[in-house]
């Protein structure tokens, strides 16, 4: 998921908050809610009308929204791990080959306007998903189901296209989120900000224009799920930048800041940290890439994207930009997720290897030096993004190789420009849409991509995915997915920077701080409390 909406917090709506300054037990909200800040910015757009609908929204922000207000079948437990039942009171595989997965409803669940849920409505949201499949939504999610049936009055029965062993991961994501029939059309997306189910709580939106400031969560009374739910009242406040969101939590308030604080900040906070605040460090599964165009002219010859692979030196990038909150990575999946090898490194080294770069070039006849502009967006992946790219610019021309500018765009553009083929050489990330190493892979290399890339390699597709995803135990699939990776470090299709830590900080007298975002940086609010941390 690439996970972000566009929102944007004016500095006249911060003012008042700032202006309101208060401590972790008393003064950011009058009514005791818990505020949390944020900068994923939330706007309706011609493109993007419906921002919370489970058949659109595919992004890091918006499905933050929906994990507080949505119920699934499954979930992944705070910790991490395999996924459990919520709004089922049980899931399993009921064959050997992984093609048929069977869950037994909870009974008693309601919608928080009251209406039964009934398997009739897991069955209609599932399916309402796969009928408008949104360009821009997660419906290639649920690629593998064929059918779904419904076996007397609390079973539902998916009956896959093949062997699928995350099948149980994907009902977990806001995808196969349960709405209701009432309010949703089967084939037609909800507009606007108005989002309603049976999660941990309801949601009021408030909105300036096209644009929701913040989101005012309540504890749902009607809940029934697996999760604990720790407060009654959540405010989340969109922020303009990580500047003022960092300002408004130094000030008391902002109770905590999820999302996402600078690399600056960050230090600064481990530092000097602001009297009575804590910063909370989380492991993290967030990875940055370049992607690439491969028919275009600059880079369609493979020997041009090996050779920026073989220059591009990601320790000088992290070091020199993130400091200790990134990693350098080289593979698409990440070193803490099963199944990951350095295959990157294993072909090209470090990076900074202009000799071989030279070789690469030399060898396929390409003419030197190659001109390249590289893509990146201004408003969406944080503070460091314009410096990183300044920095990959510095790296490749300091060759001669290569003829290298640096162009940033905002999201509103950037993304439908790099969706139809206009950048030859672009930045994008990738927050997963659950902890497995498929999710590393398949979007970016299956059949209907995120990328949307004219990329074909029909033994990745053909094979090696369809292989992996027939173990059920993951460990199983490692061989599929180390030669999926060495594939990748062959082609270089995409090319693999970093990996992120999480931070959190929260004033003291929160607790659950660090269960307020698991891995693959979803917003646990339920966890959120009051009291002794």
């Amino acid at each position: 998921m690439n996970r972000k909406i566009l929102v944007l917090a004016t500095a006249g709506l911060l003012t008042p908050v700032l202006a309101g300054c208060g401590t972790a037990t008393g003064g950011a909200s009058s009514d005791g809610a818990i505020v949390v800040g944020t900068t994923d910015r939330f706007q309706t757009a011609d493109d993007a009308p419906a921002p919370f609908d489970p058949a659109h929204a595919y992004d890091a922000g918006a499905w933050n929204v929906l994990r507080q207000t949505v119920q699934t079948l499954m979930h992944i437990p705070r910790g991490g791990g395999e996924p459990v039942p919520e709004a089922a009171s049980q899931c399993r595989f009921t064959d050997r080959t992984n093609e048929s997965y069977r869950c037994t409803l909870r009974k008693g669940l309601e919608f928080a306007n009251g209406d039964p849920i009934t398997v009739q409505d897991v069955k209609f949201s599932i399916e309402r998903v796969l009928a408008i499949k949104d360009e821009n939504g997660p419906a290639t999610l649920l690629s593998t189901l064929d059918a779904i049936e419904i076996k007397g009055g609390d079973e539902v029965v998916f009956h896959l296209k093949s062997p699928d062993a995350t099948f149980p991961y994907k009902l977990s994501t806001p995808a196969a989120g349960i709405v209701n029939s009432k309010t949703y059309e089967a084939t037609r997306l909800r507009a606007g900000f108005e989002v309603d189910g049976s999660g941990p709580y309801t949601m009021k939106a408030e909105v300036d224009g096209d644009e929701m400031v913040r989101a005012v969560f309540t504890k749902n009374p009607k809940y029934r799920g697996d999760l604990k739910v720790k407060n009654d009242k959540v405010v989340l406040r969109s922020f303009a930048d990580s500047e003022a969101m960092n300002e408004a939590v130094s000030s008391g308030a902002v109770h905590v800041a999820a999302r996402s604080l600078s690399p600056e900040q960050i230090k600064q906070q481990q530092q000097t940290p602001a009297q009575g605040v804590k910063l909370v460090e989380q492991h993290g599964l967030e990875i940055r890439y370049l992607g690439f165009d491969t028919e275009d002219e600059a880079v369609g010859e493979k020997a041009v994207r090996q050779a920026i692979a073989a220059v591009v030196n990601r320790r000088e990038l992290t070091e020199d930009v993130y400091g200790k909150t990134a990693e350098p990575l080289y593979s698409l999946i990440p070193s803490s997720v099963s199944g990951h090898v350095n295959s990157f490194f294993n072909q090209y080294g470090e990076g900074g290897d202009q000799q071989k770069a030279a070789a690469l070039l030399r060898e396929a006849k390409v003419k030197t030096p190659v001109k390249l502009t590289l893509h990146y967006t201004t408003d969406h992946y944080g503070d460091g993004t314009a410096a990183e790219f300044e920095l990959l610019k510095k790296q490749l021309s300091a060759t001669k190789l290569f003829d290298v500018d640096v162009q940033g765009t905002a999201w509103a553009q950037f993304r439908p420009a790099q969706k139809e083929g206009e950048f030859a050489v672009y930045g994008l990330g990738w927050f997963p849409d659950f902890p497995d190493p498929d999710n590393f892979v398949a979007p970016f290399l299956d059949t209907d991509n995120f990328l949307g890339t004219p990329y074909v390699n029909n033994t990745i597709r053909g094979k090696l995915i369809p292989d992996s995803r027939r173990a059920v135990d993951r460990n199983a699939a490692a061989g599929a997915f180390n030669k999926i990776q060495d594939l990748v470090a062959e082609d270089v299709p995409v090319l693999p920077l970093w990996q992120g830590k999480q931070y959190v900080a929260a004033w003291e007298g929160i607790t659950g701080v660090e269960w307020s975002l698991n891995t693959i940086s979803e917003l646990q609010l339920w966890e959120l409390g009051r009291g002794t941390s």
